[in-house]
Parts: C-alpha cells; sequence; structure tokens
C-alpha cells in the first residue's frame, strides 16, 4: 500500500506518550509520528512561544523531514493547533482528522470559564495530578476498561501531566476570539468523536464543518476522552483507514482540478 505520514498532535498536560499505547497496532507502511510540543510533558518550555501561531510554525520544523503525503490527527488542544496550521501551510497537509478539538463554544462551555483565573489553572492542574487524587482522577477520566491500562502507563499519564510547564496558557492562547478568526480551509477532512465522550460532547462536531467544509463526521459507539488509549487497536485501524480514505479524497480532487484546467486551456 502507499505510504504516508500520520502525525499525532497530543492534547493539553500530555506529549506523544499519549499515542504510545496504538504504536503496535499502526501498519508499516505509516510513518507515525506523535511528536511532543515544546512545555508538554518533559520537554522544557520555549518562551518564544505567544501564540497558536508560534506553536504551529515550531511544528513545521519539527516535521519538515516527514514524509509525504502528510495526515494531521489532532486530539483535544493538539486539533486547535492543526487548525492553526492549516492557516500557514495548509499546501503542506493533504488530510485532517480533529478528534474531539478544542475551540468551538469556549464562552459557553463551564470548564474554560472555571480556568480563566491562574490560580484556577494552577489549582486545577495540581487537583488533576496529584498522587493523592489520581485514584479519583482515573475513575472520572477513564471508562471501564481503564482496569486493561497499564499501572506504569497510568503513572506517567499523571505525571506528564503534572510537569507541563504551559497547561495554562493554552488557556491564553485558545479563544473563542482565536477560534472565530480563523479562515475556512478546503484540505479533505473527518471531525472524529466518541459517543460517549463526556469532556467534548458529540454536539460540538457540527460547528468545526463551518470551518472545514470538504469534511465528514465519524461517530464510534463506547469511545470516551481518551480511546487511544483505552481501545488502543481499534483507535490505530480506525485512524489509518480515514487517514487513508481522506488522501484519497485528495488525490481524487487534484486530478479533477488537474483536468478542469486542462479543459479550460
Amino acid at each position: 500500500m502507499t505510504s504516508f505520514s500520520l502525525i499525532a498532535l497530543h492534547g493539553n498536560g500530555g506529549g506523544g506518550f499519549r499515542f504510545e499505547r496504538i504504536k503496535p497496532f499502526i501498519p508499516s507502511e505509516v510513518n507515525f509520528v506523535a511528536p511532543t510540543l515544546p512545555g508538554f510533558a518533559d520537554v522544557p518550555r520555549n518562551p518564544a512561544l505567544r501564540s497558536l501561531r508560534d506553536y504551529a510554525f515550531t511544528l513545521h520544523e519539527m516535521i519538515s523531514t516527514a514524509a509525504r503525503p502528510l495526515v494531521l490527527l489532532g486530539t483535544g488542544i493538539g486539533g486547535s493547533i492543526a487548525l492553526e496550521f492549516l492557516q500557514h501551510f495548509e499546501h503542506d497537509v493533504q488530510g485532517l482528522i480533529l478528534h474531539a478539538p478544542v475551540g468551538t463554544r469556549l464562552n459557553k462551555r463551564l470548564f474554560p470559564r472555571l480556568m480563566k483565573p491562574m490560580f484556577m489553572r494552577r489549582f486545577g492542574q495540581w487537583l488533576f495530578s496529584a498522587p493523592l487524587t489520581r485514584p479519583i482522577m482515573k475513575r472520572l477520566i477513564f471508562s471501564q476498561s481503564a482496569g486493561t491500562i497499564p499501572q506504569d502507563y497510568i503513572n506517567k499519564f499523571f505525571d506528564e501531566y503534572r510537569r507541563c510547564a504551559v497547561f495554562a496558557q493554552m488557556f491564553d492562547l485558545i479563544t473563542d476570539e482565536w477560534f472565530q478568526s480563523l479562515r475556512p480551509s478546503a484540505v479533505p477532512a473527518v471531525l472524529l468523536w466518541g459517543e460517549k465522550e463526556r469532556v467534548l460532547t458529540p454536539d460540538q462536531a457540527a460547528d468545526y464543518q463551518k470551518l472545514l467544509p470538504n469534511s465528514f463526521i465519524q461517530l464510534v459507539p463506547n469511545w470516551d476522552h481518551f480511546p487511544m488509549i483505552e481501545q488502543p487497536e481499534e483507535y490505530a485501524q480506525l485512524v489509518v483507514e480515514l487517514a487513508r480514505l481522506l488522501l484519497n479524497r485528495y488525490a481524487n480532487e487534484t486530478a479533477s482540478r488537474r483536468l478542469l484546467n486542462e479543459k479550460a486551456r
């Protein structure tokens, strides 16, 4: 099969380790890359990164040598950074998978409003990742299948969240004003959501179709917020299948445009 690069962008708190459990199930012809952006997990913060544009340009440098064609997979704020990436490097991307991204309804959702004060961000990050509260948080954020996740993985998951140096900054950068400023992109895209998602509810998916008119919605039964951790094999198989579908669509649309241009000459 045709090879391509699948770039997986993590959410807030963690890093590329979020996708560690799906790696054994990625086909050999897929160049799977899960970078950790500066300031996340154990990677030192770069004070020069002061906007989502800065993070998008940094990501562009990090994946500059990745084989093409290229599909972006963004989860949570990784989806936000992927959307910003398209604003500047749309021609580098042949497909986009947004998995429960952050962006829409930021002025209406309770959590972003609670996190506006800096002390609440610090407290929330501590509360979520503190050793004493981890058993409670584990039950809250993972479904009943959490018992199948190795304990060492769970420990690192919370450790990375605790050490994230830019957790609070993301609430300043990902705002309703930022989201409203985005211009639409014609890149083939899929809006991927778990039907049991509780953090970013599935009804938000339709909000992104104005930004991505060449997109469709894929809802998955029994998926919650972290299917890449809880259902790694199923997650890997689906995102690779969706990436290939998007690449086929991109190739067909490119061929059609080329044919139309030739006829117009």
